[in-house]
């Protein structure tokens, strides 16, 4: 007798550690997003009560961790294929597909809702696209399709700020929609830079990631594409006055490096150069929201 995972019923775990349960909301990635979504809060008009502001937020990590569980249930047969996922709690056994999937859609209801009721519905409704959007549009349907999986499916990682945003505001704004496409743009050089060094794995687990698809070459050509599109992008808050010379100063440097990051994996062709733009992609983006929030606390002493 087997299980959904393909354990035998004797190996299958009896219970599973809370800490099992916590590593299947992807933290590391969790953190990122709930970052972008408390800028987003912090620099919508208006205010909200600092506890509504902590539900907010919490609402947008139990989304954020809940799409997170979902991907790994349903991806459960390439993660145990490749060597950086093989050890995550399903492919490894430490927790049943069953249970994670209960785990996943009950936390996903549970943070709309919650959102819904205790902040606003279209705080809630955006919630709810990006959480549906990562499931349904990027895992099932777009990822093991086609080498723009990731260009599509970075939508879904974009949503935090929006939401953020809605949370305290109650609507979409121009502003709020800029927050969405720096993530948004920012999310293919990110992830192509990943793809390029471990290329091997996704092949083997028949994922069309762009390297594969296209060849290293062409994936190069657009990570600079992308990362060049991210130098005027990144400035656009500047443009419209959400943020201040403070940010704008900031914004350029980093995108400047990061420009360099791309011409660097363009010219030297080395996993080590793609290594170094994967590693800073996540620097940079953590850096570039952290100088909104520097520049809108200094706004607000002067």
């Amino acid at each position: 007798m087997t299980t959904d995972t393909g354990m035998t019923a004797t190996t299958a775990p009896l219970s599973a550690a809370p800490a099992d349960f916590f590593a299947l909301l992807k933290p590391r990635v969790m953190s990122l997003v709930v970052f972008t979504g408390v800028v987003g809060l912090m620099l919508a008009p208006g205010s909200l009560h600092p506890i509504l502001a902590i539900v907010a937020v919490l609402c947008i990590a139990v989304g954020a961790g809940a799409s997170g569980c979902i991907n790994m249930w349903y991806e459960r047969d390439v993660d145990a294929i490749m060597r950086r996922t093989q050890n995550r709690p399903i492919p490894s056994g430490r927790v049943e597909a069953r249970s994670a999937l209960e785990f996943g859609v009950t936390l996903a209801v549970a943070s709309v809702m919650v959102m819904g009721l205790a902040i606003n519905w279209v705080a809630a409704a955006l919630l709810a696209l990006a959480i549906g959007f990562y499931v349904f549009v990027y895992t099932i349907w777009l990822k093991r399709r086609t080498p723009q999986n990731i260009v599509i499916g970075g939508a879904a990682g974009a949503f935090p700020p929006m939401i953020g945003w809605a949370a305290v505001t109650g609507d979409v704004s121009l502003a709020s929609i800029v927050l969405f496409a720096i993530i948004f743009f920012w999310t293919p050089p990110h992830f192509w830079a990943l793809a390029l060094y471990r290329s091997g794995d996704y092949e083997a687990a028949g994922i069309p990631m762009l390297p594969v698809v296209v060849g290293a070459e062409a994936s190069r050509r657009q990570i600079l594409l992308y990362s060049m599109l991210m130098l005027p992008l990144s400035l656009a808050p500047w443009f419209l006055g959400a943020s201040g010379l403070v940010y704008a100063a900031g914004a350029g440097v980093l995108s400047a490096i990061f420009v360099g990051g791309a011409v660097r994996v363009m010219t030297q062709r080395t996993d080590a150069a793609a290594r170094w733009m994967f590693k800073y992609s996540i620097l940079y983006l953590a850096l570039l929201f952290a100088m909104m929030i520097f520049d809108h606390l200094i706004a607000g002493l002067l």
